[in-house]
């Protein structure tokens, strides 16, 4: 390391941002059960471990399968998934692994909503037992990458009007298509294709269908999608289909429907409006601790008003999202979570982390631009969980049929 010595025009050597300062204002997980608290401490000796790695592979735009793979040894991708089979976290324990992993790095978060909130559960609601039997624990300890392909270079927001097909062949299933954003479509596990039975006659003709594929069949084409700038430390594929032939047990009894697809999406809905809490907790506490350490004109930022103005709405917005996840952990674990509901919790935390991130990041200054100071890759993680599992204003649509009545979808 080197020695740093003050000299005029630097006495600083630089500034510790990243502490976590457990902010709750409002004393909102104060009163959270042992048990709950048990894993959000196993989520918080996680990313202490893995911190200082993660954020040089969000700089190289690489994808450590091996830090993953410690998320399911720790048991930490069940993502509240009810099932015999798996270690059952309660919605609010589940939200604060979500809030606590995305909070010191936000690939890995996304790992926790492809592996465990899409794919995971995927197979434990709609996979046959035997497929279950044979997949279920190995993805949820991720000793098998799994993957959720549903978005089309072509079919985002429309994701109803996918084109991929499934056509029967005697015994067999041939698929053809293409999926985009795929997490873990490229990282040599499993995929869960959904598809358009294209099959003239049969009952399911026109039905969309989940496949369990894996990724080495012929046909099958996982290309890494490059020059993101966000999201950099997990990798998103581009899937081509061509010809790829499964056997009949490759389909999942229990997904008939797009709307089974969207079952799972409503889902993890929830986790988005967490992991977007998490990004903000660490831009509004890198802020925090930079206002009390850096100094101008003779005396700290948080000294001056307008910094304590800045600091205060943050603060503002922050306890708004802890409120909105935390009511949302009650109403599932009741029984009462309505899929508008969570659509409106991630509407207002991804839009409320957005802006809490750029305030971080203008106060900051220019050490706001800087990877070690994390302001700056939190900022461009929220554009991503801003957009997937449906974007501001497919939410916005959603919420507004609710309380209309009147469908805007064209």
């Amino acid at each position: 390391m080197t020695d740093f010595r003050a000299r005029p025009g630097e006495n600083t050597e630089g500034y510790d941002v990243t502490r976590r300062l457990g902010t709750d204002y409002y004393a909102v997980f104060a009163d959270i059960p042992e048990a709950d608290r048990a894993v959000w401490e196993t989520a918080q000796s996680f990313v202490d471990e893995v911190g200082d790695r993660m954020l040089d592979a969000w700089d190289r735009a690489e994808y450590p399968l091996d830090l993953a793979q410690r998320l399911g040894e720790l048991d930490l991708l069940n993502d509240g998934i009810e099932h015999p089979s798996l270690t059952h976290f309660s919605p609010l324990a589940a939200g604060l692994v979500n809030m606590e992993i995305s909070r010191g790095d936000g690939s890995l978060g996304t790992v926790i909503a492809v592996q465990g909130g899409l794919a995971l559960r995927t197979l434990a609601l709609f996979g046959s037992p035997e497929q279950q039997e044979r997949w279920l624990q190995p993805i949820a300890r991720l000793e098998v990458p799994a993957a959720f392909a549903l978005t089309e270079p072509d079919h985002g927001s429309d994701s109803v009007s996918l084109e991929t097909t499934a056509r029967r062949d005697g015994l067999k299933w041939v698929l053809n298509g293409a999926k985009k954003w795929i997490g873990n479509g490229a990282s040599g596990g499993v995929t869960f294709v959904w598809a358009r039975v294209d099959s003239p006659g049969s009952p399911d003709h026109e039905r969309v269908r989940c496949f369990l594929v894996e990724q080495e069949r012929a046909g099958y084409t996982g290309t890494v999608i490059t020059g993101k700038a966000s999201l950099r430390g997990i990798h998103q594929a581009h899937i081509v289909l061509d010809d790829v032939r499964v056997a009949a047990d490759a389909v999942l009894p229990g997904a008939t429907s797009f709307k089974d697809a969207s079952t799972v999406l409503y889902s993890t809905r929830s986790g988005v409006a967490w992991s977007a809490l998490g990004h903000a907790t660490a831009c509004y506490e890198a802020a925090l601790t930079y206002a009390q350490q850096r100094t101008q004109f003779g005396k700290p930022l948080a000294k001056f008003q307008m910094v304590q103005e800045r600091l205060a709405q943050m603060l503002e917005e922050l306890t708004g999202m802890q409120l909105y996840c935390r009511h949302l952990a009650d109403l599932e674990l009741s029984g009462g979570l309505r899929p508008t509901q969570a659509s409106l919790a991630k509407y207002h935390n991804t839009r409320a982390a957005r802006r809490i991130a750029a305030t971080a990041r203008d106060l900051l200054g220019g050490n706001g631009i800087l990877l070690e100071n994390r302001v700056m890759q939190h900022m461009a993680d929220i554009e991503a969980i801003h957009t997937y599992e449906g974007t501001e204003s497919i939410q916005a649509l959603l919420i507004g049929r609710d309380i209309t009545g009147m469908s805007a979808f064209v």
